[in-house]
């Protein structure tokens, strides 16, 4: 069985730059991650906001931070499914799925992310990042002066459209409800001119052949169907964090999400989290980067301390 000073669980911008910073601080680690490592931002078409770097593709991002990673000989990256994470004191033991593969470590970073919630219908899976977003912030610009629909009625899906409208021709907000959020910000959205919203809808489809075209939906009260034209499609009907093996570890809130400090530590003694599945209120790559860079920092300290 192998020993690590950490294995880190996630390989997107939190989890290889917590790699980064534990290789530097003298870590044995292991960062495991059943897909590529990326992260959400591998579904991002352009990153316009990543301090120092300009407009890069969300792909070209991460393997950009992927090779950083491997500039460092303590760094062993590995493909795997994380069953569960056990919690014996100063050991800890990390089980996978394939083959009952199992990693002994002193410390553990969570940095699985989340996945946005969707909507399972026609035309989301084919535009997906080209066209279809779930990050005004990261992608909005590029549809200045254009038309937009955006998907929800929630707090983000109204905080993102009064966002995008400083910058877009026009936005069309289709939701399964009414405005659910915060009055005052339903408010100001409402008074914006190139607002226009439709409660109370089903969404039907994404339209277009090699491009967005438009959102085809139906009324759940009369039953009237309508599509409307737009360039890009914003999509805020939540986000599902990817913390299901860590159930049994008592680091989840009742949401899901791991409960951290400022420190980037739960409540269980060299554990740590990093990234969009910790409690935040702003998910971004860059504060992913932050966290992970904390997260090991800390851990560093909790395994030099074992040893002391």
């Amino acid at each position: 069985m192998a020993q690590y000073d950490v294995v880190i669980i996630g390989a997107g911008p939190a989890g290889m730059t917590a790699a980064i910073y534990a290789a530097r601080a003298d870590m044995s680690v292991l960062m495991l991650d059943k897909l590529a490592p990326g992260g959400q931002i591998i579904n991002t078409n352009e990153i316009q906001n990543y301090t120092g770097v300009g407009t890069v593709n969300g792909a070209e991002l991460a393997y950009q931070m992927f090779e950083h990673t491997q500039q460092f000989d303590t760094i062993t990256f590995d493909y795997a499914t994380v069953r569960e994470v056990k919690d014996n004191g100063s050991e800890k033991v990390v089980v996978c799925e394939e083959d009952g593969k199992e990693f002994t470590t002193k410390s553990v970073i969570l940095a699985t992310g989340t996945q946005p919630r969707t909507l399972n219908i026609p035309g989301e899976d084919k535009f997906r990042g080209n066209g279809v977003s779930w990050c005004a912030i990261c992608d909005g610009a590029q549809y200045r002066d254009r038309d937009v629909v955006v998907i929800g009625g929630g707090n983000s899906a109204v905080e993102e459209s009064i966002f995008l409208a400083g910058m877009v021709k026009s936005i069309t907000i289709v939701t399964m409800f009414d405005l659910t959020a915060d009055p005052i910000a339903c408010d100001k959205l409402r008074a914006m001119e190139n607002v226009t919203i439709y409660p109370y809808q089903d969404i039907l489809e994404i339209t277009g052949d090699t491009k967005v075209e438009g959102v085809h939906f139906k009324s759940t009260k009369t039953g009237e169907e309508n599509t409307v034209k737009c360039d890009g499609v914003f999509e805020y009907i939540g986000l599902t964090p990817t913390t299901d093996c860590f159930k049994d570890l008592g680091v989840l809130n009742k949401f899901g999400y791991v409960e951290v400090d400022e420190r980037m530590a739960t409540k269980k003694a060299g554990i740590f989290g990093a990234g969009d599945c910790v409690t935040k209120n702003l998910r971004q790559v860059i504060t992913a980067c932050a966290d992970g860079a904390i997260a090991a920092q800390e851990a560093s300290h909790y395994v030099k301390n074992l040893e002391d």
